[in-house]
């Protein structure tokens, strides 16, 4: 008799218990950076991009970053890859310590796009080299190895874009915690053989930082942070549509996905830079509107969770519909965001 896929109860107490110390560690790591960053004056000085009106520290991923890494690699080793409720591989461990080493010193000292988009790319394809796939990423619409070609391309993206959308209070927090849940009720929904542990301590670390970059924020999560999430997330999603499990990993992520995307196309379109820093995403349009970023941080989260419920759809019954659905919820969300945010804005009581 073939085993199920399907997780035991002790694995999804154990995967809810390591969420909650995630959650408990991180915000105590975070406070604790928080107060050295100020103590050392490194701090992120408004300018006419930013979004943020006083000096705050930059740099809280290092906070997140020590409470998820230690016990995503202790999840790791005690649950052997090949498991169903196996850990995140060992090498997409390693290549996330280094991009965070990476991006914490472009956070002190910015580097050039060139040497940092080669970094990228370099811990994306290294380790798509060495995974065990079942099958691949775009289920035969991309032929042989340029699908392997198109999902490293498709991850270096998915780390930018992370960066790129971390540009007010919350937003990053929210979309980590629905996304790493969400990744989580799909592998357990579909008996699928991925992580199960590792996207709820994700998940976890960021509701840890969210309790000090909830608007007003007290410090904010830094490329070391997002560009270390981004990858890690990325990883995870593209192990998920290679398990043919496509149309969940692209409803996931899909306002960020969307909201990046659509934004640099419009940009390139326009003839600006792609990677020069701005505020025309759709997020921070609603933002210069006069909503909050609370507001608009919480709107995305609930979009977020109608997202996790149509790739829940996608995982038991079928794809396109639930696809359609989410494309068309996101694509209304940014209308709004952008060209109507009063519509979105908080209705006085009475």
């Amino acid at each position: 008799m073939m085993p199920s896929p399907f997780p035991p109860l002790p694995a999804l107490i154990l995967a809810g218990l390591l969420a909650l110390i995630a959650a408990v560690l991180s915000a105590g790591a975070v406070w604790a950076v928080e107060r050295v960053l100020r103590a050392r004056a490194l701090l992120d000085h408004p300018n006419e991009r930013s979004s943020h009106a006083v000096p705050t520290p930059r740099g809280g991923g290092l906070g997140v970053l020590a409470a998820a890494l230690p016990l995503l690699a202790w999840d790791a080793l005690m649950r052997p890859e090949g498991a169903a409720d196996g850990g995140v591989p060992w090498a997409m461990l390693a290549a996330g310590t280094a991009l965070a080493a990476l991006s914490w010193r472009d956070d002190l000292r910015p580097l050039p796009a060139g040497p940092r988009l080669a970094g990228h790319l370099l811990a994306c394809a290294g380790v798509w080299l060495l995974l065990d796939l079942p099958g691949p990423v775009f289920q035969g619409l991309v032929p042989g190895p340029l699908d392997s070609v198109a999902a490293v391309l498709l991850w270096g993206w998915f780390v930018n874009l992370y960066n790129f959308m971390d540009g007010i209070d919350g937003i990053t927090g929210v979309e980590t915690g629905t996304v790493g849940v969400g990744l989580a009720l799909v592998t357990v929904a579909g008996g699928l053989a991925l992580p199960i542990a590792a996207p709820l301590i994700l998940a976890g670390a960021a509701a840890g930082f969210l309790v000090w970059n909830w608007h007003p924020a007290r410090i904010f999560l830094g490329d070391v942070g997002s560009v270390t999430l981004g990858y890690l997330l990325g990883g995870l999603l593209l192990m998920l549509a290679a398990q043919g499990a496509w149309a969940p990993a692209l409803i996931l992520p899909l306002y960020h996905l969307a909201d990046a995307s659509l934004t640099l196309l419009g940009r390139l379109a326009r003839g600006h830079a792609p990677f020069r820093a701005h505020r025309e995403h759709a997020y921070q349009v609603a933002v210069q509107a006069g909503l909050s970023h609370a507001r608009v941080s919480g709107i995305v989260a609930a979009v977020n969770v109608l997202l996790i419920g149509l790739a829940l759809l996608a995982t038991v019954w079928t794809r396109w519909p639930p696809v359609i659905g989410a494309v068309a919820l996101v694509l209304a969300l940014l209308g709004v965001l952008r060209w109507r945010p009063a519509w979105l804005a908080a209705r006085p009581a009475g």
